[in-house]
């Protein structure tokens, strides 16, 4: 078993780091991860000591998005397991979205799949000059179901659609280019351009950045991170976690061959 793959440390501003804790996987999310994503945020939420949360993730990588060999094992689960476990994800994707104190994701390496989306549920994106991005699920017969009302928000439906279509990586000036980050910050000067926004943060006050938040949730089109678009998300990825592409992509990228729509 796994231990501390999520660490929480909070300063004495109320300042909290969440870091993602599985370097040897490059932060990939499996089922514990994202339980403990969501008991942490769900906590940090409720703590009214808290001022602001930073995440970011421990090693060379953010977050490689889903670990493949816990994609492959629910692909052969029931579409019920399917639908539980992919309501977890969003649920989580949904309590940092709507966490009152302000979010910063700190972007460090690669950060793939649904790790796009925890940037995009993020308030504020600062990323390193050397990390790189990827909205990737097509390549494994997947679709960015769950993730993607944060990303539409984040980076307009155009943008969205292309990068998710293609699958492509990007870097960091094109992630600030189309709205996903907001800094872009060489390695020496990103725990200082973190830490000025932190300041900036701490300067607010916190009763109305937590009505700021509510407000420009509720005004971004009422419904799109309701009940109703988390139900649909998360029927339509575990749809399609169980789906023939779905099994034989994943199945080829462990297997370091090329899916069979790639033909030979």
């Amino acid at each position: 078993m796994e231990l501390d793959i999520v660490r929480v440390e909070t300063d004495e501003r109320g300042v909290a780091t969440v870091t993602i804790n599985r370097p040897e996987k490059h932060n990939a999310f499996n089922e514990t991860l994202v339980g403990e994503l969501q008991d942490a945020f769900g906590r940090l939420a409720r703590n009214p000591v808290v001022r602001a949360v930073v995440l970011t993730g421990a090693g060379k990588s953010f977050s490689a998005g889903a670990d493949l060999n816990w994609m492959q094992e629910m692909a052969n689960y029931s579409m019920t397991v399917n639908l539980e476990d992919a309501g977890l994800l969003a649920e989580m994707l949904y309590t940092l979205d709507s966490m009152p104190q302000p979010t910063v994701a700190k972007i460090n390496g690669g950060a793939y799949g649904g790790a796009v989306g925890l940037i995009a549920a993020c308030d504020i994106a600062i990323a390193q000059d050397d990390a790189t991005f990827g909205i990737t699920e097509v390549r494994l017969g997947l679709i960015p179901s769950v993730i993607s009302p944060y990303v539409l928000r984040a980076i307009g439906p155009r943008q969205a659609r292309r990068y998710a279509l293609t699958a492509e990586r990007f870097d960091a000036a094109e992630a600030l280019r189309i709205g996903l980050v907001h800094r872009v910050e060489r390695k020496k000067t990103i725990d200082a351009a973190v830490e000025d926004i932190i300041d900036r943060l701490l300067a607010g006050a916190p009763g109305a950045q937590e009505e700021v938040k509510s407000l420009f949730r509720d005004i971004w089109e009422m419904d799109r991170t309701g009940t109703a678009v988390r139900a649909e998300t998360a029927q339509r990825i575990a749809n399609r976690r169980s789906s023939e592409e779905a099994k034989e992509g994943i199945t080829a990228f462990l297997s370091k061959r090329k899916p069979n729509w790639r033909g030979q």
